[in-house]
């Protein structure tokens, strides 16, 4: 499943009434339920758990996570038991939205706790104490984003892609897919990041994964918060996808490409720019586009 497909993903060139060239990278082809960064990020934490013979996988997220839509479809294919750790403990009796019903359908067993609880996701003994709950186990991270993903997300980037573009765009979650692209991306190009977060927290973060320079996070687009959505957010969404026939979820992509259209307005970009813009696919998260 984890074969090489770096080099069969689509590209899609948009007509733009810019010198800009603004290419689309289309992630969310790469698979029907491991869609998009996510096929990239479990990759190489999926082989591992295989190879030290464990039997089960945990992971966390929140109730629209595409992190744990797709661990739970990947980790049935590779034959493991799965494990969602959902923060939220007052969710445990309402009807579960698409994503955990997704998730739930792929033999994942959902575990919801407090936000307290939740934000102890890191920490030594938590986790030890979710090892000895359940044994035999491989923790992935909240997000994916742990060394293995970033390893994954450098072969995100062709050989071609680091040749033809200057700079390459990514929506940014918790740091894993643009510190692979970072370390992917050649010498002459810029990696620029959109943050579906306020703060600069994530700053930190991508600093601890690489001694490269040539990246910059903005926050400047995220529409009041993670999975918050504006009226003029959404008349954008509605324009693309009329436009260009790329579907766009309001967490993250739509965000980005927003703010891409932005600063091609705000003449951010050189002239005669060639971007290459990465759509990070979670488009099951679509249905809670009115919400």
């Amino acid at each position: 499943m984890f074969d090489s497909i770096a080099h069969t993903i689509p590209d899609q060139k948009l007509k733009l009434n810019s010198p800009i060239e603004l290419t689309i990278k289309r992630l969310d082809l790469v698979h029907p339920q491991i869609s998009g960064n996510k096929f990239f990020k479990l990759k190489y934490n999926l082989l591992e758990a295989q190879k030290l013979g464990l039997k089960k996988i945990i992971t966390f997220g929140g109730a629209y996570s595409n992190h744990i839509a797709a661990t739970a479809f990947a980790a049935q294919q590779f034959g493991f038991e799965s494990i969602g750790i959902i923060r939220g403990e007052e969710l445990v009796d309402k009807p579960l939205n698409h994503t955990l019903l997704t998730a739930q359908k792929f033999s994942m067993q959902l575990n919801f706790i407090s936000r307290e609880q939740y934000r102890q996701k890191d920490q030594t003994e938590f986790l030890t104490e979710l090892n000895q709950r359940f044994p035999n186990s491989y923790i992935i991270p909240e997000g994916g984003s742990n060394a293995l993903a970033i390893q994954g997300c450098t072969e995100i980037l062709t050989a071609a892609d680091r040749q033809n573009y200057d700079v390459i765009c990514c929506a940014v979650g918790t740091g894993g897919t643009i510190s692979g692209l970072i370390q992917a991306s050649s010498a002459h190009q810029s990696v620029l990041g959109f943050s579906a977060l306020k703060g600069d927290f994530l700053q930190a973060e991508v600093e601890k994964n690489t001694i490269n320079k040539n990246w910059k996070i903005l926050d400047d687009y995220c529409f009041g918060g993670y999975a918050k959505i504006q009226p003029e957010l959404l008349h954008f969404i509605q324009n693309f996808e009329t436009s260009y026939k790329i579907p766009l979820e309001h967490i993250y992509t739509a965000k980005m490409l927003y703010g891409i259209f932005d600063l091609i307005q705000k003449n951010y970009f050189p002239a005669h720019s060639r971007i290459l813009v990465i759509h990070s696919g979670g488009l099951q998260g679509r249905i809670s586009l009115g919400e």
